[in-house]
């Protein structure tokens, strides 16, 4: 679903790179980790920033608007994979989205191949969690996707590519959240809601990469409520040495729903991704 990415030179060790792709908000950031390290922790989905230029093509009233991000938004991954990181043996590296999904969905193909586009949620949503209207029929969406949704794709093609470069290996962990309840926009909701939900693709997904998942998190389910895994398309399906997993916890497992604050199950939590990073790291 993404586009090639240029050549970038990797930055040094503990040096924070950065994109700024307008004069809006920053729109994501590359946390470096250990340079020997092959996993890059993606989180896509725990910012709730909207650009101003962004907000006035949104219908939604601003306390509707904070509703749909207290729903839409997966509060506090960011927190969980930064704590990760933090006690992981061998350092990951972070991608972290800094706008809100509401600005566009990087995990979402642009055009007529997405099938949320059904309930208005492709890579720029027209509709909310509960099918009312977020933004008018006559908002574009190809200008969002030119000027958020590219960048990202082609720098998160980059981050893979880099760890290819000096590790010989990609492993891609997504971390999102779900609420307890299931909400109207979900195509697949129908099934189990574990206290985390491993998603998985068939080529990307390794048995080894899943038993050690398995075995940081306890109780899991495969592809239930959400299935799947994030690899950029320069990648998808024709290179093996890219392995990827999607990581799906539920919400009151770690914080009060919807959009409350943390709870300690948060750093329980962040102690399972660390061993999952570190037994894949090596």
């Amino acid at each position: 679903m993404f586009e090639e990415a240029g050549s970038r030179a990797e930055p040094p060790d503990n040096v924070l790179w950065s994109r700024r792709v307008t004069d809006d908000p920053q729109s994501f950031d590359v946390l470096p980790g250990a340079g020997h390290s092959p996993v890059i922790l993606h989180v896509p989905h725990s910012a709730r920033e909207i650009p101003p230029s962004v907000r006035a093509d949104i219908v939604l009233g601003d306390d509707e608007l904070a509703r749909e991000l207290d729903h839409i938004t997966d509060a506090h991954t960011a927190e969980i994979a930064e704590a990760a990181a933090g006690a992981a043996g061998v350092v990951p590296w972070r991608f972290v989205n800094r706008l809100s999904r509401l600005v566009v969905d990087p995990e979402r193909f642009p055009d007529e191949r997405e099938e949320m586009r059904v309930v208005g949620m492709g890579a720029v949503y027209t509709r909310t969690t509960h099918g009312a209207v977020l933004r008018s029929g006559d908002v574009e969406a190809g200008p969002l996707v030119q000027r958020y949704f590219l960048p990202y794709a082609r720098a998160m093609t980059q981050a893979v590519a880099d760890r290819l470069a000096a590790t010989g290996r990609a492993v891609i962990i997504d971390v999102h959240s779900y609420p307890r309840a299931r909400l109207p926009y979900e195509l697949h909701g129908e099934g189990a809601r574990p206290p985390v939900c491993l998603g998985t693709d068939s080529f990307h997904t390794s048995p080894g990469l899943l038993d050690a998942a398995r075995r940081a998190f306890g109780e899991t389910e495969l592809d239930s409520p959400f299935r799947g895994a994030y690899v950029p398309l320069e990648f998808y399906g024709t290179d093996p040495r890219v392995e990827a997993l999607m990581v799906e916890i539920r919400r009151d497992t770690y914080m009060t729903e919807p959009g409350g604050p943390a709870s300690p199950g948060l750093g329980r939590l962040a102690a399972a991704l660390a061993r999952l990073v570190d037994a894949v790291s090596g």
